[in-house]
């Protein structure tokens, strides 16, 4: 109920009649009155005007499901919502969820993550309300091992996402991380249940530095947040809506072909490893090189002193000029 009339408020051009909210949810101007004053408590402002009705003039920074359907334009991505306000890791809770059923395009999201994990092991850290920990839970029929591009999917997607909000120039450093002003703004993790040649699920945790204000003395150099960037807070609701709608579509680009090649030149366009010197660095096997690109399996090309090219699959790559390479 509480969705439906904010639904309404943010529809309105201006004032919505206590009447005509009662006639379009058929319940009572009593009921109506409950649920204004709990949406006021959850930090909602709405002003009441006696023979004008209710007008919302502010929303809190929230991301639970009444706020992000509010800025939501999905056809499947996002129609099952979770939201918890503290929670281990949205990537096992996600994980918990599709055991149990939950459906492709699952969603769950949470203001807090306690043991919120990072790629190769590394911690993720999602202070309370400053940042988004967000997972999408897809089953797609696909062979298993095309599972790890859609990392580079949802990377793409949140540089987009980013970029289409706040101006910002943010780029991918290969393969997932998302990087404005040379920092790192965001990180990935894409993990799988599958048989040999069938995937069950796949949950893509997606983590993003919205309105922290500072980072510890080690990082300041490597992270950064939207707020430091743009200079003010940012609504993390139109953030998520925004990522959730571009890697949608996205998606059913990457689903026609379960290659890149669909994406792999917008991919190209904001990659920052591009044309940069790099430095692989692989178990028994270190080098450098010039990046060149991705190709339609999302492996970095890089050109090495002798001209030939490595097709480069896993392992860390680091950047010239990015995160104290020099």
């Amino acid at each position: 109920m509480k969705e439906k009339i904010l639904t309404y408020l943010r529809e309105a051009d201006g004032y919505v009649s206590g009447q005509e909210l009662c006639e379009k949810l058929g319940v009572s101007r009593t009921a109506i009155w409950k649920h204004i004053n709990q949406l006021k408590e959850e930090g909602y402002e709405i002003v009441a005007v006696k023979n004008r009705g209710y007008c919302l003039v502010e929303t809190p920074d929230s991301v639970k499901p009444q706020e992000l359907r509010g800025y939501l334009n999905t056809k499947w991505l996002g129609n099952t919502i979770y939201w918890e306000e503290s929670v281990d890791s949205t990537n096992t809770w996600a994980k918990r969820l599709a055991e149990d059923g939950a459906p492709h395009g699952t969603v769950v999201i949470a203001d807090e993550q306690t043991q919120g994990k990072g790629r190769r092991g590394r911690q993720w850290v999602t202070p309370k309300a400053t940042s988004i920990a967000v997972t999408k839970l897809l089953k797609p029929d696909m062979p298993p091992e095309r599972a790890s591009m859609l990392t580079l999917v949802e990377g793409l997607s949140v540089a987009q996402a980013i970029r289409k909000l706040y101006n910002l120039d943010a780029s991918i450093k290969w393969p997932n991380d998302v990087v404005v002003s040379n920092r790192k703004i965001c990180g990935i993790l894409t993990e799988m249940s599958a048989q040999m040649d069938y995937i069950n699920y796949i949950v893509i945790g997606t983590g993003i530095n919205t309105n922290l204000r500072e980072f510890p003395e080690e990082l300041k150099d490597i992270a950064t947040s939207l707020m430091i960037e743009v200079g003010h807070e940012v609504k993390r609701a139109e953030l998520v809506a925004a990522l959730l709608e571009i890697f949608e579509k996205n998606y059913e680009i990457f689903s026609k072909t379960w290659d890149l090649s669909g994406l792999m030149q917008d991919y190209n366009d904001i990659l920052v490893n591009r044309e940069a010197q790099v430095r692989v660095l692989q178990p028994g096997n270190e080098y450098t090189g010039i990046a060149r690109g991705i190709d339609e399996k999302g492996q970095l090309l890089v050109e090495r002193e002798d001209q030939t090219i490595e097709k480069v699959y896993a392992g860390e790559v680091s950047v010239r000029g990015l995160y104290g390479y020099v």
